[in-house]
């Protein structure tokens, strides 16, 4: 299929750069970015200058589509929205207004423009949790948290657009990523820094919660496959099959920086924190031919080593 120039919304955040890093070889590519918080064109430096960008809030109806009747894209991969799940807690409509409405404008516009493939991506926390066993792609989706709620809804309007409009869209749902240039909300970069400051890292409840563990590059060839040989109107589950405990993953992360386990603290838990994830990646293995490269220790250890040569970028992204 024809996909000479690819449209990626959010495509200076954390996974939608590094797909934006692995795409610029294959295609031409236009990045849509409001550069929020946790939107840096850092992370596309090593492409600097192989792709287009707008800077642009994917709510704002008028300018999206006015980049997609300049553009005439191809293809779509939408990774714009809020994702930190504590700021979804403290100020929930941020969420449904870019998660719901900002994709229901990409959509939109896209339809218009007779985009020939639609990339959806949402994350495996529109199942909630799950004790024992995985999820498939058939499995009921039951969010717990305002961002995890946002983004089975968006999952919902792609449903909606595929079965009503017959519009070529898909929905991939990745496990938890980690990697370089993750911002340092989340768990890792967060506890790179803060033993880097002397300061202890902050562990919800007892620690015992689980994620899958996805490196972001393994995530963005996964998206990258859906996107080339991806069937219209199919979910395709993402994860890596390692599953860890919050409090094993610390202990491995200090390990490595050569810490000890006095730099943690146990605090409050999160409202409504979700035990564990878990995810049925065989569909995509089977039908696409897509399996992680990347091991977690092995994953951990990049992470920390790009950490530690990034100090700057890091510490001055955490005091914002």
């Amino acid at each position: 299929m024809n996909m000479d120039k690819i449209l990626v919304t959010g495509g200076a955040g954390f996974i939608g750069s590094a797909f934006v890093r692995l795409a610029v070889g294959k295609s031409k590519v236009v990045v849509l970015d409001k550069l929020t918080y946790a939107g840096d064109l850092k992370r596309l430096e090593s492409v600097k200058g192989k792709f287009g960008f707008y800077k642009t809030d994917v709510k704002d109806i008028n300018a999206v589509e006015k980049i997609f009747k300049t553009e005439r894209p191809d293809a779509v991969v939408n990774f714009a929205a809020e994702t930190h799940v504590d700021r979804s807690i403290k100020s929930p409509r941020v969420f449904l207004e870019t998660n719901i409405l900002g994709t229901q404008n990409v959509l939109e516009a896209a339809r218009k423009s007779d985009v020939k493939r639609f990339v959806h991506i949402s994350t495996d926390e529109v199942y909630g949790d799950i004790k024992s066993g995985t999820f498939t792609e058939e499995s009921p989706l039951k969010p717990n948290n305002p961002y995890s709620a946002s983004k089975a809804a968006a999952d919902l309007l792609i449903r909606a657009y595929f079965r009503t409009y017959g519009f070529p869209a898909m929905v991939v749902r990745p496990s938890n990523n980690y990697g370089p240039w993750q911002y340092p909300e989340k768990l890792l970069p967060l506890s790179v820094s803060r033993v880097m400051r002397g300061e202890r890292i902050p562990v919800y409840g007892t620690g015992k919660n689980v994620r899958e563990w996805l490196y972001v590059e393994d995530c963005a060839k996964g998206i990258l496959r859906v996107l080339e040989k991806g069937a219209a109107g199919e979910t395709y589950n993402l994860g890596s099959g390692e599953e860890r405990k919050n409090i094993e993953v610390i202990s491995s992360l200090l390990r490595a920086m050569g810490a000890g386990k006095d730099m943690i603290e146990f605090v409050a838990d999160r409202p409504g924190h979700d035990i564990r994830y878990s995810l049925d990646s065989s569909k995509i293995r089977k039908s696409l031919g897509w399996r992680p490269e990347t091991g977690f220790e092995e994953g951990l250890k990049e992470t920390v080593s790009w950490c530690m040569a990034h100090k700057a970028w890091l510490l001055e992204k955490e005091a914002l």
